[in-house]
């Protein structure tokens, strides 16, 4: 059985001001197995890059409980943060100005965060993974030089230099054209096959539908998870598949520990809803959310 690499319980996160407190993260629950490919899903403003945030080291949570291969985010001291940031996660931002140093070459920015090596194997280790993102032939440019596609590639290359046990993307494809989006995907499916966990923040709907375990958040909890159909498991590549419009996926509703499911607003503008509240009953293996009695004859006898 996988080891657990992400186990998230009950996180809180609370931003505060002089006039006023922003709750990003209200309880979200999440496990992430290790060797899984995982995207995460949603609107701006939603919660997915605190918590994204979160796992790199690069935040603290505010309440609830974050373990990360093992490590507690809660416990860590500053020394051990530094330490968990460099060993055990790899980060690729969308900003590729985040990932590279422009007055570095290639091979030179990815044996830039290695550690506790000798220089002979910190080169052949950055020319091992330049081959492995496709990019051997640039290992000497330098940033002016690539495209945004050529430098997302190396700065995935850069977030694996010290073999880290888990890999963070946030929007990796955000700002590139759509083939160039595949091919980084390709990247990225190729290393799950080696075993490589990795956690995607997308809005890539293309992308999104190709990954086997999607998961949404919505106002800081996780409210419904996507699960590849087996149908399109083995079919990632074909091109007369058009990921955007097929329904690749099926859509789960989550249930939190205190029995609270979120309604997709779609549904609830169509319900048409005059207040809160709705009635639940549970008939033949289903459970039926629907509008109160006094608010259907409220509305028959307006009509």
């Amino acid at each position: 059985m996988p080891d657990t690499m992400i186990q998230a319980e009950g996180l809180v996160k609370i931003y505060k001001t002089k006039e006023t407190e922003v709750l990003a993260l209200q309880g979200l629950d999440l496990t992430v197995e290790e060797g899984e490919l995982t995207a995460l899903i949603g609107n701006s403003g939603s919660g997915k890059s605190t918590f994204l945030n979160m796992i790199g080291g690069l935040d603290r949570p505010s309440a609830g409980s974050l373990l990360v291969a093992g490590k507690n985010l809660f416990t860590m001291t500053e020394k051990e943060l530094v330490v968990y940031k460099r060993d055990t996660v790899g980060f690729v931002w969308q900003n590729n100005a985040r990932n590279l140093l422009p007055y570095l070459s290639a091979v030179e920015n990815i044996m830039l965060p290695m550690h506790l090596s000798e220089g002979k194997q910190k080169k052949e280790r950055a020319l091992m993974l330049l081959d492995m993102v496709g990019m051997s032939a640039k290992k000497n440019s330098r940033l002016n030089t690539l495209s945004g596609g050529e430098q997302q590639r190396i700065a995935i290359a850069i977030a694996l230099a010290n073999s880290p046990r888990l890999l963070l993307a946030d929007e990796p494809t955000g700002s590139v054209d759509p083939k160039t989006a595949n091919y980084i995907f390709d990247v990225f499916m190729e290393l799950n096959r080696q075993g490589q966990t990795i956690l995607i923040v997308t809005h890539d709907v293309a992308l999104s539908k190709k990954v086997k375990r999607v998961v949404a958040i919505r106002d800081g909890k996780i409210s419904s998870e996507r699960i590849l159909k087996e149908k399109y498991a083995d079919r990632l590549k074909e091109a007369v598949i058009d990921w955007r419009t097929e329904e690749t996926q099926e859509e789960y509703a989550i249930v939190d520990k205190a029995g609270r499911v979120q309604i997709p607003r779609e549904i609830l503008n169509a319900m048409e809803l005059t207040d809160n509240k709705v009635r639940l009953e549970y008939q033949d293996g289903k459970v039926i959310i629907s509008r109160p009695v006094e608010d259907l004859l409220t509305r028959d006898e307006a009509e």
